[in-house]
């Protein structure tokens, strides 16, 4: 059987070979057709629409063509099963996912992240995917390769980067497709596969030349840094795409009270998950607003916003409390709602994660001959600038109903009055700050 020729907006011709379909026409991995990269993101950007089984086909790309360019760049040679290791992994790395669920999982953490070990050996280990796995005598090393168990006999550290580290082939093809169906102008330039190379069994970049730091690999790096900020400030953490995400998150919440499961969640698609929780649970008045706000995209509104200016420690006892225990979370917004005379889904408290950490700055980068450091390490003005700029992005909010905006004032002000911090939104009337959550 010959390689079959996938045509992409964004890499154009792509090659599977004939193990690479067994695995592609699993049904665990054709269900990825019905789950966007972006989750709502193109309530915001309506070209958006592009899905996981896209990313993962980019992602299978982008390997072999890292592959390929450090065998250019150096005198590293990979094995065949090596390859074939790495263009699998690659098909498998995100088939984990449900619908929504970065929002579902890391921002409202309503369940386990979908790359936990314990979810990996679930999905990659058993049904028709694991059976095709175990077919082609691979299915130990991929689980190793995606991090479900430790890697054994000649597999390297190298090959499990190639997938999922730093800065790997997963990284490189969403920056450049989320950059295109956003209709967004930036995207890194090609010459940054010059720069990959194997030292000491893993994967690093190359910023030096004859023991000197190399000024142009250093910008090529800062560039997709750049654009890694960029589709977080105007993409990612949009604040209508927050708000959709959490109204998705608020439905899947009241599913939790009547007794949905993760399990309930793995085979719906984007398309078909509003119509199942309404099925299941129709008779819950507060989801059939929340879901019949979200299917006409009336979309949540603003009315409190919190930032890092509230000081660290603040922060973190906000997260702590509002972003890791969502009964807390559901506790605030009873009270809130109750405090201005609103109907039970009528607001959402939404915390972000700690950190914000733009972890692509921690890329290991060769600087000398034999010394390879984390990038971030080297203090370079225009990183630290990003990466300050990154944490900057953490916004605590608070949103209201779109038939409740004459009680946006109200809700702000019982918002502070129960957080304890002064509104930074703009235009609301403000009270005093203090501090008694």
């Amino acid at each position: 059987m010959s390689l079959k020729v996938f045509r992409d907006a964004v890499h154009g011709d792509m090659e599977f070979s004939p193990a690479d379909m067994t695995v592609l026409d699993t049904p665990e991995i054709q269900r990825m057709r019905g789950i966007r990269q972006l989750g709502t993101a193109h309530l915001v950007y309506p070209s958006a629409n592009h899905t996981r089984f896209d990313h993962t086909l980019g992602t299978s790309h982008m390997a072999k063509r890292t592959l390929n360019a450090i065998e250019a760049n150096s005198d590293f040679r990979f094995g065949e099963e090596e390859r074939r290791l790495v263009s699998l992994s690659a098909l498998c790395h995100d088939v984990t996912h449900i619908p929504f669920g970065h929002t579902i999982e890391d921002e409202r953490r309503l369940f386990p992240r979908h790359d936990t070990p314990q979810r990996i050996r679930s999905v990659v280990g058993r049904g028709e995917l694991g059976k095709t796995l175990r077919q082609l005598g691979c299915e130990k090393e991929i689980l190793a390769l995606l991090g479900a168990r430790r890697l054994f006999g000649d597999l390297k550290p190298y090959l499990r980067e190639l997938i999922s580290g730093t800065i790997c082939a997963d990284l490189l093809d969403y920056l450049a497709r989320d950059s295109l169906f956003c209709g967004l102008a930036q995207r890194y330039d090609a010459r940054i596969f010059r720069y990959f190379r194997i030292v000491d069994d893993h994967l690093v970049l190359t910023t030096s030349k004859d023991g000197l730091l190399r000024e142009d690999a250093l910008s090529e790096v800062i560039a997709l840094l750049r654009l890694r900020y960029t589709l977080s400030e105007r993409v990612y953490f949009h604040h209508a795409k927050v708000s959709s995400g959490a109204m998705v998150s608020k439905l899947v919440e009241i599913g939790l009270r009547h007794g949905l499961t993760l399990d309930d969640l793995f085979w719906q698609r984007d398309d078909s998950l509003l119509p199942m929780l309404r099925q299941r649970f129709g008779h819950d008045d507060e989801l059939d607003r929340v879901a019949t706000r979200l299917e006409r995209r009336r979309l949540y509104k603003r009315c409190f916003v919190l930032t890092r200016r509230i000081g660290a420690e603040r922060q973190q006892r906000l997260i702590e409390q509002f972003h890791e225990d969502h009964r807390r979370r559901q506790e605030a917004e009873r009270l809130l709602e109750d405090a201005a005379g609103l109907e039970s889904g009528d607001a959402i408290v939404y915390c972000p994660a700690a950190g914000m950490a733009l972890k692509e700055a921690d890329i290991p980068v060769l600087v000398d001959t034999h010394t390879v450091v984390e990038l971030s390490s080297l203090r370079l003005p225009e990183i630290d600038v990003l990466l300050d700029k990154h944490r900057d992005l953490w916004k605590f909010y608070v949103f209201v109903a779109p038939e409740r905006l004459d009680r946006l004032d109200r809700v702000a002000h019982a918002a502070e009055e129960f957080f304890g911090f002064q509104n930074e939104l703009g235009g609301l009337r403000s009270g005093q700050t203090f501090f008694q959550f």
